[in-house]
Protein backbone atom coordinates (compact mmCIF):
# COMPACT_ATOMS: atom_id res chain seq x y z
CA UNK A 1 0.00 0.00 0.00
CA UNK A 2 1.54 3.24 -0.52
CA UNK A 3 2.09 5.80 2.16
CA UNK A 4 -1.05 8.38 1.86
CA UNK A 5 -0.38 12.03 0.93
CA UNK A 6 -2.84 13.37 3.34
CA UNK A 7 -0.63 15.26 6.42
CA UNK A 8 -2.16 14.18 9.42
CA UNK A 9 -1.63 17.50 11.24
CA UNK A 10 -3.26 20.23 8.13
CA UNK A 11 -6.39 20.85 10.47
CA UNK A 12 -3.96 22.06 12.89
CA UNK A 13 -2.16 24.12 10.71
CA UNK A 14 -5.56 25.84 9.42
CA UNK A 15 -6.42 26.67 12.57
CA UNK A 16 -3.05 28.02 13.73
CA UNK A 17 -2.92 29.96 10.26
CA UNK A 18 -7.14 31.40 10.98
CA UNK A 19 -6.15 32.45 14.49
CA UNK A 20 -2.67 34.53 13.75
CA UNK A 21 -5.35 36.11 10.26
CA UNK A 22 -8.21 36.64 13.13
CA UNK A 23 -5.68 38.31 15.50
CA UNK A 24 -4.38 40.61 12.92
CA UNK A 25 -8.06 41.66 11.80
CA UNK A 26 -8.55 42.17 15.82
CA UNK A 27 -5.54 44.45 15.93
CA UNK A 28 -6.85 46.56 12.91
CA UNK A 29 -10.61 47.02 14.23
CA UNK A 30 -8.79 48.05 17.85
CA UNK A 31 -6.42 50.80 15.87
CA UNK A 32 -2.98 48.37 16.44
CA UNK A 33 -0.82 48.14 14.00
CA UNK A 34 -0.63 44.35 12.52
CA UNK A 35 2.67 43.31 12.21
CA UNK A 36 3.53 39.52 12.25
CA UNK A 37 4.98 40.15 15.34
CA UNK A 38 2.13 41.19 17.17
CA UNK A 39 -0.59 39.43 15.61
CA UNK A 40 1.56 36.07 16.92
CA UNK A 41 1.18 37.62 20.20
CA UNK A 42 -1.87 38.18 20.18
CA UNK A 43 -2.89 34.50 18.64
CA UNK A 44 -0.62 33.30 21.37
CA UNK A 45 1.58 31.54 18.89
CA UNK A 46 5.45 31.96 18.27
CA UNK A 47 6.97 34.27 16.52
CA UNK A 48 9.00 31.52 14.93
CA UNK A 49 6.05 30.31 13.38
CA UNK A 50 3.89 33.30 12.99
CA UNK A 51 6.76 33.98 10.14
CA UNK A 52 6.43 30.78 8.71
CA UNK A 53 3.16 31.41 7.40
CA UNK A 54 3.67 35.04 6.86
CA UNK A 55 7.18 36.05 6.20
CA UNK A 56 6.23 39.97 5.89
CA UNK A 57 3.32 42.00 6.95
CA UNK A 58 2.39 42.28 3.01
CA UNK A 59 1.45 38.47 3.25
CA UNK A 60 -0.21 38.96 6.44
CA UNK A 61 -2.23 42.38 5.67
CA UNK A 62 -3.30 40.63 2.19
CA UNK A 63 -4.50 37.85 3.86
CA UNK A 64 -6.94 39.65 6.26
CA UNK A 65 -7.96 41.98 3.35
CA UNK A 66 -9.44 38.60 1.52
CA UNK A 67 -11.92 37.62 4.31
CA UNK A 68 -12.54 40.44 6.03
CA UNK A 69 -16.03 39.40 7.34
CA UNK A 70 -17.44 43.04 6.97
CA UNK A 71 -17.45 42.45 3.37
CA UNK A 72 -19.38 39.65 3.19
CA UNK A 73 -23.15 41.83 2.70
CA UNK A 74 -21.12 43.14 -0.59
CA UNK A 75 -20.33 40.48 -1.90
CA UNK A 76 -23.81 38.75 -1.40
CA UNK A 77 -25.49 41.81 -3.19
CA UNK A 78 -23.13 41.63 -5.97
CA UNK A 79 -23.39 37.72 -5.91
CA UNK A 80 -27.94 38.31 -6.02
CA UNK A 81 -27.32 41.44 -9.10
CA UNK A 82 -30.23 41.17 -11.20
CA UNK A 83 -30.86 42.76 -14.57
CA UNK A 84 -30.78 46.47 -14.45
CA UNK A 85 -28.81 49.38 -16.37
CA UNK A 86 -25.13 50.43 -14.89
CA UNK A 87 -26.25 53.40 -12.74
CA UNK A 88 -28.76 51.32 -10.42
CA UNK A 89 -26.48 48.54 -10.53
CA UNK A 90 -23.53 50.75 -9.25
CA UNK A 91 -25.46 52.70 -7.05
CA UNK A 92 -26.41 49.56 -5.05
CA UNK A 93 -22.59 48.74 -4.85
CA UNK A 94 -22.29 52.07 -3.58
CA UNK A 95 -25.07 52.51 -1.06
CA UNK A 96 -23.68 49.29 0.31
CA UNK A 97 -20.40 49.59 0.75
CA UNK A 98 -19.99 52.96 1.84
CA UNK A 99 -22.27 52.66 4.64
CA UNK A 100 -19.87 49.87 5.75
CA UNK A 101 -16.65 52.31 5.35
CA UNK A 102 -18.39 54.44 7.69
CA UNK A 103 -19.44 51.52 10.54
CA UNK A 104 -15.89 50.08 10.53
CA UNK A 105 -14.53 53.32 9.95
CA UNK A 106 -11.23 52.53 12.72
CA UNK A 107 -10.46 49.84 11.37
CA UNK A 108 -10.23 51.11 7.70
CA UNK A 109 -8.06 53.98 8.83
CA UNK A 110 -5.78 51.31 10.28
CA UNK A 111 -5.36 49.66 7.61
CA UNK A 112 -5.32 52.83 5.58
CA UNK A 113 -2.44 53.44 7.69
CA UNK A 114 -0.44 50.24 7.44
CA UNK A 115 -0.79 50.11 3.82
CA UNK A 116 0.70 53.53 3.11
CA UNK A 117 3.69 52.90 5.97
CA UNK A 118 4.44 49.08 3.88
CA UNK A 119 4.82 51.81 1.32
CA UNK A 120 6.82 54.11 3.33
CA UNK A 121 9.32 51.65 4.29
CA UNK A 122 9.68 50.38 0.62
CA UNK A 123 10.43 53.71 -0.33
CA UNK A 124 13.61 53.75 2.07
CA UNK A 125 14.64 51.12 1.58
CA UNK A 126 14.78 52.10 -2.62
CA UNK A 127 12.94 49.26 -3.46
CA UNK A 128 9.51 48.50 -5.01
CA UNK A 129 6.26 48.72 -2.82
CA UNK A 130 4.82 45.82 -2.59
CA UNK A 131 0.83 45.25 -3.34
CA UNK A 132 -0.77 44.85 -0.48
CA UNK A 133 -4.30 45.82 -1.30
CA UNK A 134 -6.43 43.05 -3.00
CA UNK A 135 -8.22 45.74 -5.73
CA UNK A 136 -11.50 44.72 -4.94
CA UNK A 137 -13.35 48.21 -5.84
CA UNK A 138 -12.05 47.66 -9.47
CA UNK A 139 -13.73 43.68 -9.27
CA UNK A 140 -16.84 44.97 -8.16
CA UNK A 141 -17.07 47.74 -10.41
CA UNK A 142 -16.48 45.37 -13.24
CA UNK A 143 -19.55 43.55 -11.98
CA UNK A 144 -22.01 46.20 -11.88
CA UNK A 145 -20.86 48.01 -14.84
CA UNK A 146 -20.95 45.03 -17.14
CA UNK A 147 -24.09 46.34 -18.72
CA UNK A 148 -22.37 49.00 -20.20
CA UNK A 149 -19.41 47.42 -20.98
CA UNK A 150 -19.99 46.90 -24.59
CA UNK A 151 -21.01 50.61 -25.31
CA UNK A 152 -17.60 52.29 -24.79
CA UNK A 153 -13.94 51.63 -26.20
CA UNK A 154 -11.97 49.68 -23.73
CA UNK A 155 -9.62 52.94 -22.45
CA UNK A 156 -13.07 54.74 -22.04
CA UNK A 157 -14.31 51.51 -19.86
CA UNK A 158 -11.10 51.87 -17.81
CA UNK A 159 -11.04 55.29 -17.11
CA UNK A 160 -14.69 55.13 -15.72
CA UNK A 161 -13.70 52.46 -13.75
CA UNK A 162 -11.00 54.73 -12.15
CA UNK A 163 -13.04 57.89 -11.66
CA UNK A 164 -15.92 55.97 -9.96
CA UNK A 165 -13.30 54.31 -7.83
CA UNK A 166 -12.48 57.61 -6.17
CA UNK A 167 -16.59 57.75 -5.13
CA UNK A 168 -16.02 54.05 -3.00
CA UNK A 169 -14.20 53.43 0.44
CA UNK A 170 -12.11 54.81 3.20
CA UNK A 171 -9.47 56.93 0.99
CA UNK A 172 -13.11 58.95 -0.50
CA UNK A 173 -14.49 59.52 2.93
CA UNK A 174 -11.43 60.90 4.11
CA UNK A 175 -11.00 63.53 1.51
CA UNK A 176 -15.42 64.49 2.41
CA UNK A 177 -14.69 64.47 6.75
CA UNK A 178 -11.08 65.36 6.96
CA UNK A 179 -10.82 68.12 3.72
CA UNK A 180 -13.94 68.89 3.16
CA UNK A 181 -15.51 69.02 6.79
CA UNK A 182 -18.66 66.60 5.82
CA UNK A 183 -20.32 64.97 8.35
CA UNK A 184 -20.86 61.18 7.50
CA UNK A 185 -24.32 61.44 5.96
CA UNK A 186 -22.94 64.40 3.90
CA UNK A 187 -20.21 62.94 2.85
CA UNK A 188 -22.31 59.78 1.48
CA UNK A 189 -24.46 61.66 -0.21
CA UNK A 190 -21.78 63.91 -2.20
CA UNK A 191 -19.92 60.63 -3.37
CA UNK A 192 -23.41 59.36 -4.50
CA UNK A 193 -23.87 62.88 -6.44
CA UNK A 194 -20.54 62.40 -7.95
CA UNK A 195 -20.75 58.63 -8.68
CA UNK A 196 -23.89 59.36 -10.28
CA UNK A 197 -22.48 62.11 -12.93
CA UNK A 198 -19.28 60.56 -13.64
CA UNK A 199 -21.38 57.65 -14.86
CA UNK A 200 -24.23 59.61 -16.30
CA UNK A 201 -20.73 61.63 -18.04
CA UNK A 202 -19.09 58.38 -18.92
CA UNK A 203 -22.24 57.00 -20.85
CA UNK A 204 -22.97 59.79 -22.75
CA UNK A 205 -19.45 60.33 -23.71
CA UNK A 206 -19.56 56.78 -25.13
CA UNK A 207 -22.99 57.05 -26.91
CA UNK A 208 -21.14 59.69 -28.79
CA UNK A 209 -18.48 57.83 -29.50
CA UNK A 210 -20.55 55.05 -31.16
CA UNK A 211 -21.31 55.48 -35.01
CA UNK A 212 -24.76 56.93 -35.69
CA UNK A 213 -27.47 54.90 -36.71
CA UNK A 214 -28.94 55.57 -40.07
CA UNK A 215 -31.87 57.89 -40.04
CA UNK A 216 -35.10 56.22 -40.91
CA UNK A 217 -36.47 56.51 -44.33
CA UNK A 218 -39.72 58.77 -43.00
CA UNK A 219 -37.40 60.85 -42.07
CA UNK A 220 -34.65 61.44 -44.28
CA UNK A 221 -38.27 61.94 -46.67
CA UNK A 222 -39.46 64.28 -44.45
CA UNK A 223 -36.36 66.17 -44.40
CA UNK A 224 -35.80 65.83 -48.46
CA UNK A 225 -39.63 67.80 -48.86
CA UNK A 226 -38.35 70.38 -46.82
Amino acid sequence: MGVSSHDPRANQKQRTRAAIVEAAARLLRDGGSPSVAQAAEEARVSRATAYRYFPTPEDLLLEVAAIAPAMAPVEAALANLGPGDAEARFLLLQDTFNPIVLAEEAPMRTALRAYLDIWLTSRRKGEKAPPVREGRRMRWLDTVLEPARGAMPKQQWQRLKAALALTLGMDAFIVMKDVCRLKDEEARQVLRWAAQALLRAGLAEAEGALPRRPRSTSRAGSSGRR
